[in-house]
């Protein structure tokens, strides 16, 4: 049985999860959950244009080894949303928001009915493939559908505290890369502009009730982020995993690598 990523933080727990896209396979993300570091894993279809089947298979190996997923997407229709959700991810969370209304509208694809206004269809594996009813299906999708808003862009920092008491949003997850762009200060994540947007987010979480998220770039960011309440961190992705193995590799056997190039 997979604990979810709502479960968790709502016990209070720390959850970590990993960037997965342009490395997915289902042998990696099961490589993933069987080192038991991480509690799921968020699929990136912001920056990869990932398929449906794609997302059934990778939806399966996670939960295969006990992990939870959520996928990233341009909050640009509502057809996306709904197909993530079919195809097995416990949530979504939509990028490049600039205003609570377009987060608004974002909820509302993701909630059916009275919360939203999402088209039911029950032949995804959420619903058991037609083996639950349609109340119980929608019932129970409008309680545990994970659905994150991402700050990351200057306007949807002055807007969090709108964003953060919509109903049915979950957590406001921190981009930092884009933030300190929006800011001004590209890759400057200690950059006290940068420090501001967070506090000014983690204090409409907690006025709110509603979790932080984010990436974290190194262990002291990491640090950072919990410090402010972060309970939610993302500290590396499919991409860095496999620089971190090569350099290790390198670093291991430099004698041979040494003795290969002459």
């Amino acid at each position: 049985m997979v604990r979810t990523y709502k479960q968790r933080l709502d016990a209070g727990e720390l959850v970590l999860s990993i960037a997965v896209g342009r490395v997915l396979h289902h042998n990696h993300l099961q490589m993933i959950g069987m080192a038991g570091a991480f509690h799921g894993v968020w699929l990136d279809m912001e920056h990869v244009g990932l398929t449906t089947e794609q997302l059934e298979v990778a939806t399966l190996a996670c939960r295969a080894t006990g992990m939870d997923s959520f996928c990233r997407v341009a909050p640009t229709d509502y057809a996306t949303v709904t197909r993530c959700l079919e195809a097995g991810a416990g949530g979504v969370m939509a990028a490049q928001i600039f205003t609570a209304a377009q987060a608004e509208q974002f909820v509302q694809w993701a909630k059916f009915a009275p919360r939203g206004q999402r088209g039911l269809n029950t032949g995804g594996v959420d619903a058991g493939f037609t083996t639950m009813k349609a109340a119980d299906f929608t019932k129970k999708a409008n309680e545990e559908t994970f659905v994150l808003i991402q700050i990351e862009t200057l306007q949807a920092v002055e807007e969090c505290e709108a964003i953060a008491a919509i109903e049915g949003v979950d957590a406001l997850f921190i981009g930092p890369a884009d933030l300190s762009q929006s800011l001004g200060v590209t890759g400057q994540f200690f950059h006290e502009k940068c420090l501001a947007a967070i506090d000014k987010v983690a204090a409409a979480c907690k006025q709110h009730g509603k979790h932080l998220a984010a990436v974290a770039f190194n262990p002291e960011h990491a640090q950072m982020l919990y410090d402010k309440g972060c309970r939610f961190i993302s500290p590396t992705t499919d991409v860095r995993v496999v620089q971190a193995g090569l350099q290790s590799v390198q670093r291991e056997f430099a004698t041979m690598f040494e003795q290969g190039k002459k």
